[in-house]
């Protein structure tokens, strides 16, 4: 197992309230394959709150990949959405936990919020 995905895992469960909207409910499973087996992290998020498990049970949805690319996706080198219409991630399970996915991971290296590039109404454009 790579210290990247335990730290992201970790870090998910204890910092990870505050990234979601309030009310988010939802389970998603991820399912990591590498040379020994498949190794199962379980996400269950109740009311904004985050709970990491490793657990391997029926959640609302199911993300599938490789170590390697896990990998990309924790160090933000990778976006879920671009992943997965790539097909370097397979899901299926409730549309709406894919979308929850992109709050979960961290924003691509390099990247700024819009509002950031553009001048507030008090600055000379």
């Amino acid at each position: 197992m790579s210290d990247v995905i335990e730290r992201f895992f970790d870090d998910l469960g204890r910092h990870g309230l505050g990234r979601l909207e309030k009310r988010t409910s939802g389970t998603i499973r991820f399912d990591l394959v590498g040379d020994h087996g498949v190794d199962h992290w379980l996400v269950t998020i109740t009311d904004s709150e985050i709970r990491v498990s490793r657990e391997n049970r029926d959640a609302d949805a199911v993300v599938r990949t490789d170590h390697a690319f896990f990998r990309r996706l924790a160090r933000g080198e990778a976006t879920p959405l671009s992943a997965w219409l790539r097909n370097d991630i397979t899901t299926e399970g409730e549309f709406r936990c894919m979308i929850l996915l992109t709050r979960l991971f961290p924003p691509p290296v390099g990247a700024r919020h819009p509002r950031s590039l553009t001048p507030s109404p008090a600055e000379p454009a």
